[in-house]
């Protein structure tokens, strides 16, 4: 009767809000920029760039800059060291996000304000279950557990009593009594930080739960269910529990894992979030779509900078009432964790207006564009799961790097370079796989295709296949298991493709 209880009053409260957003989503970035600007009006920042009520949205985007993590990082590093009132009024957070991603430094490193944890985080993560609850209310999900892989936490680099770790770790450390008597497993299972032992443990103590929801990164949440099945001696998720009905994913494009998923449990429906360690940024209201609500009133104003500005001395970002429909945009958001008009690194296609709705396309720095091609994430991880569909394999993950033309070689073509780990057997025939990955991509940009044309600027993909288990490896190598961390799918830099590939030792198609 608890459960039912609270079930109904997470809806109650969740609904009227999602239905807001979308409903009144101008008033809702509105009143969420007056808040942020009143917050911070003390702070060293809101002094340096004169916060003050009445400051409008189209005088804050001429005050203050655009920043990408490496050009704020001398004001975070003063929070990151305890310093009080820098970014974000009160004393420095205790709590550290830790990400690797679109930065030159091995990690990067945030501060997690209460503000931020409990108005953005745990606010989303509520509408999420009120919006599974309304989709699916056969399931009974409040009466089972939901199994959430996430990272780890430890003590920060930069302050004494500071702890540093994967924004799912940290989420979860703190999470209300409520929303754990849901969770499996235990923390001091979930948190652990040696990744093959957790995985093992996790395994065995889920094994004989009533896990009716999975949450987590789609690469790791494999791992994970495959040994379940090998403990429980399963071939299909169903046989071990019953009741599983549900997977709340993210970090990761799902398309590469559709099929793989739809094995494991035939009768699964999905729902995809979008939450990093900047903060929990939109949700999928809808099933069956693909298309993610921003969410308007959660902590964080939204700005999109238009990708030809990406390189701009002085870049101008729009509001959301100017952006167009079908447009990618570089995601510049402000934040109750005190980060101001940064740069995230994202970057989203509008799919609706009415209301604001996006997918995600790719990041800003991982990308192949050596010739004008201006191949996205999005398009290649649509072309590997056709590929992947064409010829009757899975996906476990790739990267894929430019091959520059050769200096003083006059026939020189340039070209792209795959290399793909997969879910079991290779493709019978790889140069299939190959043909189909290199179709779909002519299909989906138009700038590919052009260069494409008779084999002139491009020539035909070059593919290697990967051994199983050399991606974990690199990410072993760079202490990156587990949590959201992943491998670049995407980069102008040789330098990851050149390191799997030398990690496989492979023999290319």
């Amino acid at each position: 009767m608890f459960r039912q209880l609270l079930g109904s009053a997470v809806q109650l409260t969740s609904l009227p809000r999602v239905e807001r957003v979308r409903r009144e989503p101008l008033a809702a970035q509105a009143a969420v920029l007056r808040y942020l600007l009143g917050r911070a009006r003390g702070t060293e920042w809101g002094r340096r760039y004169g916060y003050a009520p009445g400051l409008g949205a189209a005088t804050f985007a001429v005050r203050v800059p655009i920043s990408t993590y490496e050009q704020l990082y001398p004001e975070l590093e003063k929070v990151l060291r305890g310093q009080p009132g820098v970014l974000w009024p009160g004393p420095a957070p205790r709590w550290q996000a830790r990400s690797s991603g679109t930065t030159n430094a091995r990690s990067k490193y945030l501060p997690l304000t209460p503000e931020a944890l409990h108005h953005n985080h745990y606010r989303a993560g509520r509408d999420m279950l009120a919006l599974a609850l309304h989709h699916y209310p056969a399931l009974g999900i409040m009466q089972g557990k939901t199994l959430s892989l996430g990272g780890t936490h430890g003590p920060s680099p930069f302050a004494g009593r500071a702890r540093a770790g994967d924004v799912s770790a940290l989420i979860m450390q703190g999470l209300p009594g409520w929303a754990e008597i849901l969770r499996t497993p235990p923390l001091e299972l979930a948190l652990l930080d040696e990744w093959e032992d957790k995985i093992e443990r996790i395994a065995r103590h889920v094994l004989r739960q009533d896990v009716r929801v999975l949450a987590g990164v789609p690469t790791w949440m494999v791992v994970l269910l495959r040994r379940v099945l090998a403990l429980g001696g399963a071939t299909q998720l169903e046989e071990v529990w019953p009741r599983l009905g549900l997977f709340l994913h993210g970090a990761v494009a799902f398309g590469p894992y559709q099929e793989l998923f739809g094995e494991l449990a035939p009768s699964l429906r999905y729902l995809e979030i979008y939450n990093a360690s900047e903060g929990y940024f939109a949700l999928q209201d809808e099933p069956g779509s693909a298309d993610l609500l921003l969410l308007l009133d959660h902590g964080i104003y939204y700005e999109f900078l238009p990708l030809d500005q990406l390189e701009s001395a002085i870049p101008q970002a729009v509001p959301l009432e100017a952006v167009q429909l079908g447009a990618s945009y570089a995601l510049v958001v402000s934040t109750n964790a005190g980060l101001w008009r940064y740069l995230v690194g994202d970057t989203v296609r509008f799919t609706s207006v009415r209301p604001y709705r996006v997918r995600i396309t790719g990041r800003t720095k991982h990308f192949l564009n050596a010739f004008g091609e201006e191949v996205v994430v999005e398009n290649a991880e649509a072309a590997v799961a056709f590929a992947a569909r064409a010829t009757g394999v899975q996906v476990r993950d790739f990267t894929a790097a430019p091959v520059y033309f050769a200096a003083g070689v006059a026939a020189s073509r340039g070209g792209h370079e795959w290399a793909v780990e997969f879910n079991g057997p290779p493709p019978p025939s790889p140069a299939a796989f190959a043909q189909a990955l290199d179709a779909e991509l002519r299909r989906l940009n138009s700038d590919y295709d052009a260069k494409r044309h008779r084999d002139l600027a491009l020539a035909p993909p070059r593919l290697h296949l990967l051994p199983p288990g050399t991606f974990e490896a690199w990410l072993r190598q760079r202490g990156r298991l587990g949590g959201q961390r992943k491998v670049p799918r995407l980069g102008n830099s040789r330098q990851v493709l050149e390191e799997v590939l030398a990690l496989g030792k492979v023999a290319s198609e």
